[in-house]
């Protein structure tokens, strides 16, 4: 009988091989639970904040905020967007639709190899059971690099958002499918209190209306446009461009998913788009940092 090497997550799915399988065999990925997919990762987020309350009380993490001074992640890619284009590079282990995208995980070293590349911002998952994302990784990160830092995850309740801040944290993520008008509002209003940013995703024209009626013009630092769709994770790029001319002037606009050439880069910058977030495409080389440059530099030859 022969021995089955383990799987690296670059082969062919084996149903019960490990985690990495686990993520694209999972029945949450496929197509008939599709529709339920968020549901059920909101439902689990939301009870795993209930336990973190239970071991951290806000108190502690209100504390532990005070000692960490948001850095302006906005303002730094309006900086950097006034140069060129402006990346907000994602550091990311693995995603339900993707399964393992990268193994050797050093997040102090893509942090800094992200920064000699051109990167205007950081974003880092935070979601352990669907991303393989850690606050450790977060707190990690931002003490590595001076560039601000997101804390991508999905946002639930106003613990998090003290906890994002007590993390080092500069700016919060915001799904507009995952939240009412009034969690929206409210959660702005609490990371502006906390002088975080906000940056709100939306993944179709109909949340963007939401989004702009709940918040209004100035409520929210930044509106990302998300190219994949929720129920299928089709990945296309037209939908920020045909959302592109919707963002108000005075928010940063943000484009995300599916970008991994100057081409992308260049079609979506034409359409108004301030900053791109890219993970995946870069999480996936050797050197995400050398990959970013070549990248960029790619890009402003085009131009």
């Amino acid at each position: 009988m022969g021995i089955t090497r383990p799987c690296d997550g670059s082969g062919p799915v084996r149903k019960g091989c490990c985690r990495a399988c686990w993520f694209v065999d999972s029945p949450y990925t496929q197509g008939e639970r599709m529709a339920t997919h968020l549901d059920t990762i909101l439902a689990k987020t939301r009870a795993a904040v209930d336990a973190a309350k239970t071991h951290v009380p806000v108190a502690e993490l209100e504390r532990r905020a005070a000692a960490h001074q948001p850095r302006g992640w906005s303002a730094a890619l309006r900086r950097r967007a006034a140069l060129g284009p402006a990346v907000i590079a994602e550091i990311k282990k693995a995603s339900p639709s993707k399964g393992l995208i990268r193994e050797d995980f050093d997040v102090e070293w893509l942090a800094r190899r992200l920064q000699a590349g051109g990167t205007g911002a950081l974003s880092v998952l935070t979601d352990e059971l669907f991303f393989q994302g850690s606050l450790r990784n977060l707190e990690l990160v931002s003490k590595a690099v001076k560039l601000p830092c997101l804390r991508k995850d999905f946002m639930v309740d106003e613990y998090q958002i003290v906890e994002a801040r007590a993390h080092r944290a500069d700016a919060i993520l915001l799904i507009a499918a995952a939240l009412t008008d009034a969690e929206l509002k409210r959660f702005a209003e609490m990371a502006r209190g906390l002088e975080l940013d906000v940056l709100v995703e939306v993944h179709t024209g109909e949340e963007l209306d939401r989004v702009l009626d709940a918040l209004g013009a100035t409520g929210a630092d930044a509106i990302g446009v998300n190219n994949r769709d929720l129920k299928t994770f089709a990945v296309r790029l037209e939908t920020s461009l045909e959302l592109a001319g919707r963002i108000p002037a005075g928010v940063l606009g943000v484009a995300e998913s599916g970008i991994a050439t100057g081409e992308d880069l260049a079609r979506l910058r034409a359409a108004g788009f301030d900053a791109f977030l890219i993970g995946e495409s870069l999480m996936r080389q050797a050197d995400p940092g050398a990959a970013l440059k070549e990248l960029l530099t790619g890009t402003r030859a085009k131009r």
